[in-house]
């Protein structure tokens, strides 16, 4: 039998309650919030038609592509109108073509679609004195036409022309280099054709072969310290503009590409030229060209050439 004792100690505990519930599980501590990224300069370059057109005004574009579409946008057109441009000059002028870099001070002006014509050659040499060029987006073009070549004697063919097929073949999308090897390796005696397309231009600029003395049409627009560097692959950045040893050894190297490979690149010229302040002897060197261009594969002559050239621009600027 339960005791007194026992019935009030039974009697004095605490009444039994429902147990409360489960709290709600504490937010986890937040993170520090990450610093903002600091925000990119708004960089707004006005434009023209070459041919005659009001000033547009272009930004948000990192690549030559995307360049080519605003500009499209700005004027109405389709993008695939506009052959190249060229920095502060209306002219077909190769001097002020627009390539990897822009003063953030110059002024562009977009040479579109003129007419197209049809020229058969017959290749009597081995070379046919072209320098062919391209504009990032599918369009390669003359760049410079050798005095006394084949090419020089056939009128119809000018500096910016851009080669649209070959014996009825679409070169359309081939890089330069790819267009030079073709006509490299036509066969000698026997006659092609090149379908060609002229720049757009107005009626009291046309006619001319070569460089024209100064219009007063022409933009005095001088490039700012800083330029926006256009990169095949990747956003553009801003950067202070090229050393004069960068310049010096850069135009060497192009000089090189033009001599061995029929065209001129000032983008490649300057990707070499920043390749090699990456290596210490010409074999490290050739292999570093071999991993970021290697589709153009570079004779090892050639690659001697330009570390020697870019070693000589740099004893040259001290």
């Amino acid at each position: 039998m339960e005791t007194t004792a026992a019935r009030e100690a039974r009697g004095a505990e605490a009444p039994r309650l429902p147990a409360p519930p489960p709290s709600p599980a504490e937010p986890p501590a937040a993170s520090p919030t990450p610093a903002a990224p600091r925000a990119r300069p708004r960089l707004v370059f006005r434009t023209q038609l070459a041919h005659g057109s009001p000033t547009g005004k272009i930004e948000g574009f990192t690549n030559v592509r995307e360049l080519y579409a605003k500009i499209a946008e700005a004027f109405g057109i389709a993008p695939t109108e506009i052959l190249f441009c060229t920095l502060n000059s209306h002219k077909v002028d190769m001097q002020k073509l627009l390539g990897g870099q822009i003063g953030l001070e110059d002024f562009i002006f977009a040479h579109v679609r003129g007419e197209t014509k049809e020229v058969e050659v017959t290749k009597t040499e081995d070379a046919l004195g072209l320098t062919i060029t391209d504009n990032g987006a599918g369009y390669a073009f003359i760049k410079r036409i050798k005095e006394g070549s084949i090419i020089n004697r056939i009128e119809a063919v000018c500096v910016g022309d851009s080669i649209e097929a070959i014996n009825d073949h679409s070169i359309v999308g081939c890089r330069h280099y790819e267009v030079a090897k073709m006509l490299r390796e036509l066969p000698k005696l026997q006659p092609f054709t090149l379908r060609l397309v002229q720049p757009k231009r107005a009626f009291d600029r046309i006619g001319q072969r070569s460089r024209s003395s100064k219009c007063p049409m022409e933009a005095k627009v001088s490039s700012g310290r800083e330029t926006l560097r256009l990169r095949s692959g990747g956003a553009a950045t801003v950067e202070e503009v090229p050393s004069e040893f960068e310049e010096e050894a850069s135009r060497r190297v192009d000089d090189l590409l033009e001599s061995y490979m029929g065209i001129r690149d000032p983008e490649l010229a300057s990707t070499m030229v920043e390749t090699s302040k990456k290596t210490v002897s010409v074999q490290e060197f050739a292999r570093h060209l071999d991993s970021v261009l290697g589709e153009f594969a570079f004779p090892d002559e050639f690659v001697v050439e330009v570390w020697a050239a870019i070693g000589e621009a740099r004893e040259a600027c001290g």
